[in-house]
């Protein structure tokens, strides 16, 4: 019996170690393709996948031998984790080892959208030189506000602070007395609060039932007309009709988003607005944060295989988390 299946395009010196201990099979196309994936992973005892590949009740009910589900990346929106905890099956994440490459991708696309660099950057490309069509602002003294006060949206804070920028959180999950809190000098406060105060609304929310549209027509309408939003977490939390209105009425002066509600997504309106960034979930793709996942990940699924307690599984009990 084969030992590891890798249905996604995960590589690197942790694989290369990870194979002279296992058999593994590394199979990048295999998460387009869900039926020839059920009808393989009832043969292997582990399972690697970063953020593509479905892991669904269904295909967990077909992987009869499976003992361990790693997730390469810290979502763990397509695993059905209750489903794999009832078949008994270990769900292993990297909730920490890309947070600095996210945290900072957040601050260069406030200093895209607040210096307009991406669109000086194509004009001066083609040739012209329109120094004063450019004019932008600085972050120094602005109010920065952070919805979800996790790992990254404290390490987002952490580097806005080196820019002089006052911190607001909201996320409730986090006690007022919370220590990382007290490191940033944030003040932490209700939703509504923090969009009519931010100048930066950054996204941080985890993909749940209850924060799908959490950012919808009512909050971007609370929103300065000076702010930008900003969402390199989940698409699902963002309403993207809602905020393309939010735009095109000038409810907001722009957004930069690393994730879409369906990806790849279609071409709309959002690719062809001047104050609009988009990137295609690159928050995490840096060689230091892709080295730091796939160690920590393979580490953990060989040691689940030998019979070891893994150093990042995912709790028994996955709490329910409401933002209202």
């Amino acid at each position: 019996m084969p030992d590891i299946l890798i249905s996604e395009n995960i590589q690197g010196v942790a694989v290369d170690a990870l194979r002279e201990r296992f058999d593994v099979v590394i199979l990048p196309d295999l998460w387009k393709d869900p039926a020839r994936l059920k009808a393989q992973i009832g043969l292997f005892r582990a399972l690697i996948v970063r953020n593509q590949t479905q892991v669904t009740a269904e295909l967990i009910a077909a992987a009869s031998n499976v003992a361990v589900i790693g997730r390469a990346g810290a979502g763990l929106d397509n695993i059905d984790v209750k489903a794999a905890q009832r078949a008994g099956i270990v769900v292993t994440s990297t909730p920490d080892q890309n947070a600095i490459s996210v945290a900072e991708l957040c601050i260069g696309m406030m200093l895209l959208l607040a210096r307009h660099l991406t669109n000086a950057h194509a004009n001066t490309r083609a040739g012209q030189w329109n120094r004063h069509q450019y004019m932008g602002n600085e972050l120094y003294g602005k109010t920065l506000g952070i919805v979800g006060a996790g790992r990254i949206g404290f390490l987002t804070a952490k580097r806005a602070q080196a820019f002089g920028m006052k911190i607001l959180a909201y996320d409730p999950f986090v006690s007022p007395d919370n220590i990382l809190l007290s490191e940033l000098n944030a003040s932490l406060v209700d939703i509504d609060e923090l969009l009519e105060r931010s100048d930066v609304v950054s996204s941080h929310l985890p993909a749940t039932p209850d924060t799908g549209h959490f950012f919808n027509a009512a909050r971007f309408s609370r929103m300065k007309r000076s702010a930008f939003f900003i969402n390199a977490s989940r698409g699902s939390v963002v309403c993207e009709p809602d905020l393309v209105a939010a735009l095109q009425e000038k409810k907001i002066a722009g957004a930069a988003l690393d994730v879409r509600s369906v990806e790849p997504p279609q071409t709309g309106q959002l690719e062809t607005m001047e104050n609009v960034i988009l990137l295609p979930h690159i928050a995490a793709f840096t060689h230091e944060a892709q080295q730091r996942v796939t160690t920590a990940v393979c580490q953990d699924v060989a040691r689940v295989l030998n019979g070891q307690p893994p150093h990042n599984a995912v709790g028994a009990a996955i709490p329910e988390q409401t933002f209202q």
